[in-house]
């Protein structure tokens, strides 16, 4: 599964629309339209999505299946 398959998961699972979930994460409408169409953010987006959905970095890019390897 990509990156943008993953993030379109998580924003179904809440039942939220892009607008909203990129209210909350502090970006623009087409920067998360653009994440869920194949794009990449940059570090500190990065970093904002795994926070605002729970989820370790390693999840959202693909290098593990566990959603939850950054917790102790």
């Amino acid at each position: 599964m990509e990156f943008s398959d993953r993030v379109r998961m998580l924003r179904r699972e809440l039942h939220m629309s892009q607008t909203a979930v990129a209210a909350e994460i502090g970006i623009s409408f087409r920067g998360y339209q653009d994440m869920e169409l194949g794009g990449y953010p940059r570090y500190e987006k990065l970093l904002r999505i795994a926070d605002y959905y729970d989820v370790s970095v390693d999840w959202l890019m693909g290098r593990t299946e566990n959603r939850s390897a950054h917790r102790s």
